[in-house]
């Protein structure tokens, strides 16, 4: 097999699989051939194809699970007219949440409620599970056995990332409406940096929420084994 055939091949799996490939799913089409293909070879392929694609209106992204051809921004607005289905728009309270999840994961509930100052709603965590972008990890070795929270590769899928340090740092996340400005303010104590918002009037994909890169101590975490 060429190098050619195989970059063709990819690109016809990638299409057609509704959902993002890893490398070693891609692989895995090969398994039953004489001659499968190495790792090296299905990257190069990979990389051919994201050259091959520069110019167009559609690009081949690596997210967390995989890479997967998408739409290009620029041109969503019109692709988006072909779907009866109306972009989701989330809550204000739902974005603060998983905004606080994302960046101070692993969290409590409770530890997400101290950071806001108000409750958090029991729809907005089960709408987030639902989703598959957030799930529990374990539980915080306090009285109760508070479930911890964090994030998944939906949750990077969905948003356009590929790891969580792909995520921006609050100095880079801007302030749209300055909703709730003391939001992240225990968090800004931490880090040293200005504390930002996020916007529910924004595009969720355009507005990811803060930075994981520094993340809460594992102490005191009780590994989950369901």
């Amino acid at each position: 097999m060429t190098q050619e055939q195989l970059k063709k091949i990819i690109e016809a799996a990638l299409l057609m699989s509704g959902r993002p490939l890893s490398i070693n799913q891609l692989l895995d089409l090969f398994e039953k051939d004489a001659e499968p293909p190495e790792k090296s070879d299905i990257r190069a392929a990979l990389t051919e194809l994201q050259a091959d694609y520069v110019d167009r209106g559609a690009e081949l992204k690596e997210v967390a699970s995989g890479f997967r051809f998408q739409v290009k921004s620029d041109y969503a607005p019109w692709v988006n007219r072909l779907y009866d289905e109306r972009t989701p728009r989330y809550s204000r309270a739902l974005l603060e949440t998983l905004a606080i999840i994302a960046y101070r994961q692993p969290i409590t509930r409770g530890e997400i409620e101290d950071i806001r100052g108000v409750s958090v709603n029991t729809n907005i965590i089960k709408t987030m599970q639902e989703r598959e972008w957030i799930r529990v990890i374990g539980y915080r070795d306090v009285p109760g056995k508070p479930e911890l929270l964090a994030t998944t590769k939906q949750f990077l899928d969905y948003f356009n990332l590929k790891q969580l340090s792909d995520l921006p740092s609050l100095a880079e996340i801007k302030d749209y409406d300055q909703l709730n400005p003391d939001l992240f303010a225990t968090l800004e104590a931490e880090m040293g940096r200005p504390a930002a918002v996020l916007s529910d009037q924004a595009n969720p994909q355009a507005s990811a929420p803060a930075t994981a890169e520094v993340q809460s101590s594992d102490d005191n975490i009780v590994p989950f084994s369901g």
